[in-house]
């Protein structure tokens, strides 16, 4: 089996992401997306996600996380759409489909659900709530811990078969897996091979080096963008970038490759002014725009 081709200009040259053309004059004909996600201990988990989406292109957000913290995150993206969910008494989402949640799911092309959820049981029951509606035309992204609630619903998760991207870190993928971290980092592109064959679907496994695994035997590899990303919330940015685009109609393999490639090239930007330690996850989507095709 040949090795993964790497993502590089001529991969980004010859794999385009689609652009808007004139005819997309409303908020709603450039993709529309859909976080749920955050909690009491990690309020503004949504805001780096969803801020992700609008930055590589999408035309609209909604945003759904607990009912005490979004009113603030409403106030930090204004340029989403707010949905305020009960809290249990740890602080997470009680997962229930109100009316508002429904129609927001309903109308969007792309969901991710995971950012900033803070127990495996509560991710469990959003995960459920989400694929329990399944619809053929909608893309989801799945992260953070929902994740390791995959396992669980893997029959429920056939119908986004072809339609799903995952982006578990090495501690993400050994939940997903029941493997060690160990086992992961020995052979990485083999154990994304096999999740992606058993779910059908596109897998990031995030790391110094990443490894996107994809349909009909497809692997890329990106070298990554600097030690500098591995900090707080720079996962969730690049779950918002990957869900962005397939709002936009990217295909998942696609997505997921400009997504990891504008997450790591913008790391690289932002340490040439800031340095290469010690930048922030906020900083990273407002370059997405200047490294996006017009």
């Amino acid at each position: 089996m040949n090795g993964p081709t790497q993502i590089d200009s001529a991969w980004i040259a010859a794999n385009p992401v689609p652009v808007h053309d004139a005819t997309a004059t409303t908020k709603n004909s450039r993709g529309r997306v859909l976080v749920i996600g955050g909690s009491r201990m990690v309020p503004g988990a949504l805001r780096l996600t969803g801020e992700a989406a609008l930055r590589t292109g999408a035309g609209k957000l909604q945003m759904a996380t607990v009912a005490s913290a979004a009113t603030g995150l409403g106030l930090l993206v204004p340029e989403a759409g707010v949905v305020a969910l009960e809290k249990d008494s740890d602080g997470e989402i009680n997962a229930g489909m109100p009316a508002l949640l429904r129609k927001s799911l309903d109308e969007c092309e792309a969901l991710v659900v995971g950012p900033g959820i803070g127990t495996i049981r509560a991710a469990a029951a959003l995960l459920k709530m989400v694929v329990d509606r399944p619809r053929s035309d909608l893309m989801l992204v799945i992260d953070a811990l929902a994740l390791g609630c995959a396992v669980g619903l893997k029959a429920e998760l056939a119908a986004f078969a072809g339609r799903m991207v995952f982006t578990p870190h090495h501690g993400e993928m050994a939940m997903l897996t029941g493997l060690d971290e160990r086992a992961i980092l020995d052979d990485p592109a083999r154990i994304a091979r096999e999740v992606a064959d058993n779910y059908h679907a596109v897998v990031v496994l995030k790391g110094s080096d990443t490894i996107i695994a994809g349909p009909a035997a497809e692997s890329l590899h990106y070298g990554g963008g600097g030690t500098g990303l591995a900090t707080a919330g720079s996962g969730d940015v690049l779950a918002g970038a990957i869900g962005g685009l397939l709002s936009r109609g990217a295909t998942p393999l696609v997505a997921a490759g400009w997504g990891v490639w504008l997450h790591g090239q913008s790391g690289r930007r932002v340490a040439t002014t800031a340095g290469p330690i010690g930048f922030l996850a906020r900083e990273l989507p407002p370059e997405f725009p200047r490294l996006l095709p017009q």
